[in-house]
């Protein structure tokens, strides 16, 4: 009997110090992701995609728009995504809910808002408010900048130009991405022309430009200015066969600074080398985010992303 249980303590000890097994499928090495072509999502993308290639996994980011997107992670086609602003998406959660198609993993941004902004000399001019865009129309020239075809805040304010709501019956959204629409934010504040568009933070244009957010929308973007919450959703079933990865992904939590950092060093260099100048300078985050998770190979995860990084 005693040699018998010698035999099993030498067994475990020499399981534990053999290499330790994987806690994913091997299907959850390559992580699906996407990226309606937003700079904060482009920025936690990246951060995630260093610290994921770090563990032994492969990230594949799609450019995809929001309800395209959307649809992917309905069917299967996609794993993982970062970017599902509340309440503004709301209508998109509630089909996925209502299909069980996805799975909160985190909240894994507060303090978010997400509404329409004017250049702060339009706002010292007496537009502070969404009742005060229709008498100013002719200065407007009844446009509102927004951001990509199909995107909710863009079919919020269609509904509103549709109902008549604050007197904009007229009006059109002019549809392009986030970047077309801040280049001509930039030309309107050239020449001081009037200019309303859809602003939010995270992101440096709180920094680029001087901008006043508009009272009134509440009913569209929600109270305190559109303030948002930003989660991490995952397509159903696949944090039970990934659970490491998964692990990651509830620990992945964001600030607003933090955003905005990222964004900014991504407007001057190849995202994943800006994450990776990031976490160099704020390592401190990675012992939050690695709290109980491993390398694909199921090796201590956090002494591995510090060798990655030089750390």
């Amino acid at each position: 009997m005693k040699s018998s249980l010698a035999a099993l303590f030498a067994a475990a000890i020499l399981a534990l110090a053999g290499p330790a097994v994987a806690a994913d499928d091997a299907a959850c090495q390559t992580i699906r992701m996407s990226d309606p072509g937003w700079s904060d999502i482009t920025s936690t993308n990246a951060l995630a995609g260093v610290v994921l290639s770090a563990l032994g996994y492969k990230q594949d980011v799609k450019s995809l728009s929001v309800p395209i997107g959307y649809g992917a992670l309905k069917s299967g086609d996609l794993d993982v995504f970062l970017g599902n602003w509340m309440p503004a998406q709301q209508h998109f959660r509630d089909d996925l809910d209502k299909a069980n198609a996805v799975e909160v993993l985190a909240r894994n941004l507060e303090g978010a808002k997400f509404t329409l902004a004017v250049p702060s000399y339009v706002a010292e001019a007496g537009v502070k408010d969404f009742k005060d865009l229709a008498p100013n129309t002719k200065k407007f020239k009844g446009k509102i900048y927004g951001i990509e075809s199909g995107a909710p805040a863009n079919q919020n304010l269609q509904k509103m130009i549709a109902a008549d709501d604050f007197g904009l019956k007229g009006w059109s959204v002019v549809e392009s991405g986030e970047q077309a629409m801040l280049a001509q934010v930039k030309r309107a504040q050239k020449s001081d022309d009037w200019i309303v568009f859809l602003a939010w933070a995270p992101h440096p244009m709180n920094n680029q430009f001087d901008i006043t957010y508009l009272s009134g929308g509440d009913a569209y973007f929600g109270p305190n200015y559109g303030g948002a919450e930003v989660y991490t959703l995952a397509r159903t079933g696949w944090s039970e066969k990934c659970p490491n990865a998964a692990a990651f992904f509830r620990n992945l939590k964001f600030t607003v600074e933090m955003e905005n950092d990222m964004m900014a060093l991504i407007a001057d260099e190849d995202p994943s080398a800006a994450a990776k100048s990031y976490l160099r300078q704020h390592a401190d985050v990675l012992d939050g985010w690695l709290a109980g998770v491993t390398t694909f190979s199921g090796e201590p995860g956090l002494p591995a992303v510090q060798k990655s990084l030089g750390l």
